[in-house]
């Protein structure tokens, strides 16, 4: 790798048709990959990805290229060819570059380079096992079991014209199981993941054998749920990934991605209300191994807690380095991006409802007729307008503050303006889910999180 003198050589000949501000995004990362059908290793890929990105911005111009070629005599080329973009004399120089510290909030003991094959397949077998150990009959079978194992390590150096200098290594390791079960006629699917921004350790600490058996039980059971009726009713949102529902139809709406183009339905409610006065929304990228969290984002300044919503007030967005000269608004450590063959833009890390003052049990106790969504399946939202629709795929009834009948077909839709107005009950059970978060800087690791929350007068579709 270069020198900093030699780093500070190639950002300077960046600005030299008039950009006030050049960055480089280095990247060496290691991926593997293990899937296991009915018991059987069924695919292992492993890859290797190298090289860097470049970004020149001109006030809020941008041109960004990337080459898997790092040698000095190429990247200079590179430079040169990209900043002829610009047509102009130079305006600024590039500063000395000085390292960032930070507190390493990812701490690793077990790397994945460090595992095995054979320990990797246990840990698979283990989930398999107890998905496999639902009990069956002739009426009711287990059909597919797949799960998958992943994990990455992405080491980055991001250097700027401003001065920054900053080393940081990912590791990411998940594991995501899928299960069919039949009863002749017909299937019903379910699935989860667990993952965490750390080494093999993690699954150490992890029950992957009910893991396995929690997944194959969602999906015998939906084979007994009858066709909801649809319309508009009380629906109860369970925790962990039923944050989705936050993540999607609120927070993207809360990207500067959104925001500095004037296309989000949020634009210029900051200081407004915006949401029920018992929600608080997070976005905390400083949370000690968790599946989105990092030391720095991917423009190389720390990660932060921000508060998005407090009380019902809408606080702050999500800004990275380019919106916020768009928007006039303080960054928020939130540029991030797949790989070096991106331009980073504002993104989640973990994002959550936190904790409100009443427990699951009341939630329902205090529901008299209502769905219950135990977990959330995929769906689509539109960042402009907020509007939104999300499968559910393991729910219940509530009937005069009892869980009863499982029901299948459900479809929760709305916008999330609404959503936010209408939750009038959240519980104290606040967990995550992980996930992975698709825009326009690729994919990325994120958690989406929640307490159980109570939500008035959402649509609900079905065939029932």
């Amino acid at each position: 790798m270069f020198d900093k003198k030699d780093l500070e050589q190639i950002l300077d000949l960046a600005l030299e048709t008039g950009g006030d501000f050049a960055e480089l995004f280095f990247e060496s990362t290691s991926s593997n990959l293990m899937e296991m059908t009915m018991g059987n290793v069924s695919k292992a890929n492993s890859s290797n990805v190298n090289g860097v990105g470049i970004r020149i911005l001109k006030d809020t111009e941008e041109v960004y290229g990337y080459t898997n070629d790092v040698s000095l005599d190429n990247i200079k080329k590179f430079v040169i060819k990209l900043s002829s973009s610009y047509v102009g004399k130079r305006t600024h120089h590039s500063k000395h570059l000085e390292e960032v510290k930070y507190k390493n909030i990812t701490p690793v003991i077990k790397r994945p380079n460090s595992i095995s094959n054979e320990e990797k397949k246990k840990y698979l077998l283990t989930c398999y096992d107890g998905a496999n150990s639902i009990k069956t009959n002739n009426s009711k079978q287990i059909k597919q079991i797949i799960c998958t194992l992943t994990d990455k390590e992405q080491n980055v150096l991001i250097v700027n014209s401003d001065g920054i200098y900053v080393k940081d290594t990912r590791t990411n390791c998940r594991i995501s199981l899928s299960v069919v079960a039949t009863d002749g006629t017909n299937m019903q699917s379910a699935s989860n993941n667990t993952g965490r921004n750390m080494g093999f350790e993690f699954f150490d600490n992890e029950d992957l054998f009910n893991f396995g058996k929690e997944v194959a039980n969602s999906a015998m059971t939906m084979l007994d749920a009858k066709e909801i009726n649809g319309g508009k009713m009380t629906v109860v949102v369970h925790h962990g990934f039923g944050g989705v529902l936050l993540h999607e139809a609120c927070v993207h709406s809360l990207e500067a991605t959104s925001v500095a183009k004037g296309v989000s339905v949020f634009c210029g409610k900051l200081g407004q209300k915006i949401a029920s006065d018992i929600v608080t929304a997070v976005d905390d990228g400083t949370l000690e191994n968790y599946w989105g969290s990092l030391n720095v984002d991917d423009e190389g300044h720390p990660t932060k807690r921000n508060v998005l919503i407090e009380n019902g007030i809408l606080k702050t967005y999500l800004v990275d380095y380019r919106n916020s000269r768009i928007m006039n608004h303080p960054t928020t450590g939130s540029g991030r991006r797949e790989s070096y063959k991106y331009s980073p833009t504002s993104r989640m890390t973990n994002t959550f409802f936190t904790n409100g003052t009443s427990s699951f049990e009341e939630i329902i106790k205090n529901t008299e007729y209502g769905l219950f969504a135990k977990s959330m399946g995929g769906g689509s939202v539109d960042p402009s307008t907020g509007e939104f629709n999300f499968a559910v795929q393991e729910g219940y009834l509530i009937e005069h503050g009892k869980l009863t009948t499982p029901v299948k077909g459900a479809t929760l839709v709305g916008s999330g303006a609404e959503v936010l107005m209408n939750i009038d009950m959240i519980a104290n059970n606040l967990t995550t889910g992980h996930g992975m978060c698709g825009s326009k800087s690729g994919s990325i690791p994120t958690d989406v999180g929640q307490p159980t929350i109570r939500v008035q007068n959402m649509t609900v579709g079905g065939r029932g």
